[in-house]
């Protein structure tokens, strides 16, 4: 009989790594072996939520919840506007201000988390996150490096730079943006390499802020949408899961007053995404000119709304795969989690990104024509209309989303991943 292990995850403090995180965790608890999750204070309950232990680990300033709220909220006011630039121009008026944030989450975890996985003694710890943090590659165990963001995140000099919105064919764009990313990002990335010189750990190259795991490294991306990298990964070390889709549980739409018995289109634009409340009543009044029913994800904003029509359902959130799986059609951010749910139920996807990953993936499905990419901003009602029905009518696309959704579902990449981790695991302490 395999002796029980313990698997600590540790995702960054966001909903996308978080929730792909649960449903791999889901799998390992099925599989007998006890799971827990280290998380900041602002995702406290989160994870108990799905039945798990949560250990906290101080990645913020120490606040109020007030104050932490008001905190975040300048923070979306500040930066709503650079979600209408370019990915280049985001790279000095969003980009940079993230990963200045980032850096200051490590450098405040570092003493709680090293705390907490020594209390722990996990047999195995799996982070989802952008950025090393030390304590976690140092905890006497195996780590897993879990990539929920684009498959850019792990370099190829055959595959568009992270956060660049270029396709393959854009190779000569490549080395431009790469050297603008890098620049940009300086200031942050030499307060990072000076926090890890001051603990005894090598610095990176210029433009770096993680490694791959000596271990195992788990990838997201579905097959449609993977590169052909110039130098392909060790299939021992890196395993493709083709999406991580957790269990919500049963779910059933609501009742609508009209177009009750129309297809169903489901919106969500993340949690940061749903700041835009101006966009979105815009699309809302659009909606309800159309023959269909609409689920929008708005976030903390609910009471902002001052007009929902009648074929249209707003909550400040949803059991997101439940319902996508009763979707007849998805408009998204570009956010991995939302990509990989929409192929693995077979649904076409409207992809309207705004930062990060969320340009290349858009990118991405475009270019792979298993959905379509437009601006989040410069579109017109017509375009839009047009791209719904587009998808809602195309039955080639359907029979070829229907193939891919077969080939994910049996391969079931949270249990993949499950098993992978707890090979992992074995290798650790007896």
């Amino acid at each position: 009989m395999t002796a029980k292990k313990t698997v600590a995850f540790f995702p960054e403090a966001s909903f996308g790594a978080a929730l792909n995180c649960v449903g791999i965790a889901q799998k390992i608890r099925e599989l007998g072996h006890e799971t827990v999750f280290l998380c900041d204070a602002g995702f406290a309950g989160t994870f108990e939520a799905y039945g798990f232990t949560e250990y906290p680990v101080t990645m913020s300033p120490d606040m109020s919840e007030e104050e932490l709220e008001k905190f975040w909220a300048g923070f979306i006011a500040r930066h709503l506007p650079h979600f209408r630039l370019s990915p280049t121009e985001q790279l000095s008026t969003y980009v940079l201000d993230c990963w200045e944030a980032i850096v200051d989450s490590v450098i405040m975890a570092e003493p709680d988390l090293k705390r907490q996985l020594a209390a722990i003694q996990p047999d195995v710890v799996c982070v989802d996150n952008v950025i090393l943090f030390p304590a976690a590659a140092q905890a006497g165990c195996p780590w897993v490096r879990i990539v929920s963001c684009a498959e850019a995140e792990i370099p190829d000099p055959a595959i568009p730079p992270l956060m660049s919105a270029l396709g393959v064919d854009d190779h000569a764009q490549f080395q431009s943006f790469a050297k603008t990313y890098v620049e940009t990002v300086e200031p942050a990335h030499t307060r990072f390499n000076a926090f890890l010189t001051s603990i005894g750990r090598k610095p990176y190259p210029a433009g770096v802020f993680f490694e791959a795991s000596p271990d195992l490294n788990l990838m997201l991306y579905a097959d449609p949408l993977r590169y052909e990298r110039k130098s392909p990964l060790d299939t021992e070390r890196f395993l493709f899961l083709e999406g991580s889709v957790r269990d919500e549980g049963p779910y059933s739409p609501p009742e609508f007053p009209v177009h009750n018995d129309k297809p169903l289109v489901y919106l969500s634009f993340g949690s940061l995404g749903a700041a835009d409340v101006a966009l979105l009543e815009r699309m809302i009044r659009l909606f309800s000119t159309l023959p269909y029913r609409f689920l929008i994800n708005v976030g903390g904003y609910k009471d902002s709304y001052r007009f929902v029509p009648d074929n249209v359902q707003i909550d400040y959130w949803f059991p997101q795969p439940s319902v996508i799986a009763q979707s007849d059609l998805v408009v998204h951010h570009g956010g991995n989690n939302s990509v990989h749910e929409a192929l693995y139920f077979g649904k076409p996807a409207i992809v309207m990104p705004y930062c990060w990953d969320g340009h290349d993936n858009a990118r991405r499905i475009a270019d792979q024509d298993l959905g379509i990419h437009l601006d989040r901003y410069e579109w017109r009602d017509g375009e839009l209309i047009e791209a719904i029905e587009t998808l809602m009518t195309d039955k080639p696309r359907h029979e070829r989303l229907a193939v891919i959704a077969g080939k994910m579902q049996a391969f079931d990449g949270c249990t993949r991943a499950a098993e992978a981790i707890l090979k992992c695991a074995g290798s650790s302490k007896p």
